[in-house]
Parts: C-alpha cells; structure tokens; sequence
C-alpha cells in the first residue's frame, strides 16, 4: 500500500487534484493552520496618585478605665449596726438608704434635749411676766430701778438659755439622722465591710462605692509629648475585647512621675462601638495618640506597600504619562517608609509627589507587566 507522501507526489502535478491535497495537507499537519492564542488582557489594578500631606505621628499608650466618683462610706456617730440594705453588686441610687445603726441611745438623748427646750422656753416666759409687772411698778415709784435691771438681765440669760437648748436638740436629731447611712452618688457597691451586729465608730469603713455611669479613661504619657498633646487631640481607644471608644481630653495634668517620666491625660468617654458592652471601673484600655507634625511629606495607603522576608519595601508605579482606563507599564520601586497613621504610611524616598502608584491587584504584578489603570476607591 502507497503512503500518503507518495500519493501526494503522484499528483502533485494534476491541477485539478490541488484542493485536495490542500485538504491532504490540512489532515496530515493540523499545527500549520492553527492560529496563535490570544494574547491574555491587562490586569486590572487600582492605582492613587501620590500626594504631599500633612504628617501625623501615632504615639500607642496604655491606660485603665477609672470612675470619677468612687469612695469608702463610713459613719459620723457610733453605733451597733442593726439593718443592712445593701450588699456586694448591687446598684443604688443617690440617696437610697444602705445600712441603719441602733438608733435607741440617740433617740433618748433627742427626747431629753427636747425637754431641756420646753423647760428653757417655760422659765424664759416666766421671767418675761415678772419682768413686764416690774416695769409698770416703776413708774409708780414702788420698786427699785436696780430690780428692773436684775430682772431684765434675767430675761436676757434665760433667751440665751433656750437657744442653747435648741441648739442642743437640733444637733441630737442630726446625730440621729446620721444612724441612716445613704449613697452620696448614683453608683455599685464594689465591698461591704460590716455585718450586723457590729459596733462601729466614726471613720470606720463600711461600704465602697463606685460610680459606674460615669467613667473617665486615664493614660500615662511619656513626657516628651506633653506639648503637642492639645483639647482635640484625637485619640482611638480600644479595650481588650475590641471594643473601640470614643473619648476627647478633659485634662492633662503637668505633673511628671519621677520613675516613669510620664504625666496624667484624662480622657472622657463619650460613646462605644458596642452598646451592649459593659464598661467596669479598672478595665485597662490601650489608645493610639494622633498628634500634629510640622512636616509635610508624601504618603501613601499602607495597601500599597510591600515587604518582602529579606528587608525590602517596594511598590509598583506606572510609567510617567499612563492614563486612567488604558493600558500601561509597571515598574517596582525600592522605597524608604517613615511615620504610620490613618491607614496611610509615608515615604521617605522611592515615590515622588503626582506618580500613580498601584494599591490593589499589585500582589502579583511582573516588571514590565501591562495593566489597565483604575483610580482607587477611598
């Protein structure tokens, strides 16, 4: 049997056999009319154009959150401690009433200060009379003017007497209002001290109580921004949970610890991230200062950067005159980065003011690679 190549041969020369070995030819080398892939299309990336800015130096600092109100109650009077109203945990209202002490001893003190008042009212009205009937006795000429006088210097030490005693009574009945302890804010009570049955003296600790709704975040500082820390200064606090706070800065307290060299910025919480979180009094909370710089530099998302395991930091710009939409050349700089803030990271050197430099789908971008240029979304 004749190949294929020898039939071809054969009739090579026949002009009327020429569609079919072009029809031959097509089955016996198919690559030759095979056309060439399409060449693939230019990535898309999303580039920003690099801008001269204001610089903002991030300083992280670690503080605790503290109640404006917090305080141990103790007792103006002695006394045995005989109801306890309140315990561990439990929230009260300003002037809700918390512990009551014997009130007996005081009470019959009260009562006899209120004796003493009637008994000093009645003789200075009995001096009052007597004083009165001498007085008219006078103008008649039927006594003395020096027993007028003893008599009115009588009236005058027995007033003097009565407001002692008033006095007296009054200050009784506060001892006695001073047997029922009361909150003095809205707040928890964090610990009890007493139990019933306990005799207590003035001073003597009986409750702490915390003020949980009104909280202040405190931040020890290293001195060296104490300056440039300023009323809106912003700050980002987070606690441990991540929960993220909103505070502004009520004081700053130029008082520098001689240990650490840091000074007291108390901060105000004025809303959370998370409602549902609850905020309790000595839970640390970490923030991130943003403070003004007077430099001015370029600075760049922090997206666009990339650091590679042997120390290099690069980005990718396209080449000068590249238009957005069309298709363009990369290249990848080496760059020098400085201060972080805001998502942003600045560069030292590698990128000048007004390249386009691309912060998305650079991962895994070829030198010399062709994109097609998107402006990024913000």
């Amino acid at each position: 049997m004749n190949s294929p190549v020898i039939f071809v041969k054969r009739f090579i020369s026949a002009p009327k056999t020429r569609l079919a070995l072009l029809a031959l030819s097509v089955l016996l080398h198919p690559a030759v009319t095979a056309q060439a892939p399409d060449s693939p299309a230019p990535l898309r990336v999303e580039a920003t154009i690099a801008q001269r800015q204001p610089l903002i130096e991030e300083v992280p600092v670690a503080g605790t959150i503290h109640p404006l109100q917090q305080a141990l109650l103790s007792t103006e009077v002695s006394g045995l401690v005989e109801t306890i109203r309140a315990d561990i945990g439990h929230r009260v209202k300003k002037g809700a009433l918390l512990l009551v002490l014997d009130p007996e001893l005081n009470s019959i003190s009260r009562d006899a200060a209120l004796a003493e008042v009637a008994q000093a009212r009645e003789a200075l009205a009995d001096s009052r009379r007597r004083y009165r009937e001498l007085q008219s006795l006078v103008s008649d000429q039927h006594i003395a003017e020096t027993e007028v006088e003893s008599l009115a210097s009588e009236v005058r030490i027995r007033d003097a007497e009565l407001q002692a005693a008033q006095v007296e009574a009054e200050r009784q009945a506060a001892l006695l209002r001073r047997h029922r302890i009361k909150a003095p804010f809205s707040g928890t009570i964090s610990q009890r001290h007493v139990d019933v049955g306990e005799w207590v003296d003035p001073g003597t600790a009986l409750f702490e109580l915390v003020a949980a709704d009104d909280l202040r975040a405190d931040f020890q500082v290293p001195q060296r921004y104490f300056a440039r820390i300023q009323t809106d200064t912003a700050i980002r606090v987070k606690l441990d949970d991540g929960t993220t706070l909103n505070t502004r800065v009520e004081h700053k307290v130029p008082v520098s610890r001689d240990s650490g060299r840091t000074f007291l910025l108390r901060t105000v919480i004025t809303g959370k991230s998370d409602q549902t979180t609850e905020l309790i009094p000595g839970m640390s909370a970490t923030a991130v200062l943003q403070l003004q710089n007077d430099r001015h530099g370029v600075a760049l998302p922090r997206d666009a950067v990339l650091r590679y395991p042997d120390g290099r930091v690069t980005v990718w710009i396209a080449e000068p005159d590249s238009r957005w939409g069309e298709p363009a050349k990369v290249v990848e700089q080496q760059v020098t980065t400085g201060l972080s803030f805001n998502g942003l990271i600045e560069i030292k050197t590698g990128v000048e003011e007004g390249q386009q430099v691309i912060v998305r789908g650079n991962e895994s971008l070829q030198p010399d690679q062709t994109v097609l240029l998107q402006r990024a979304r913000h």
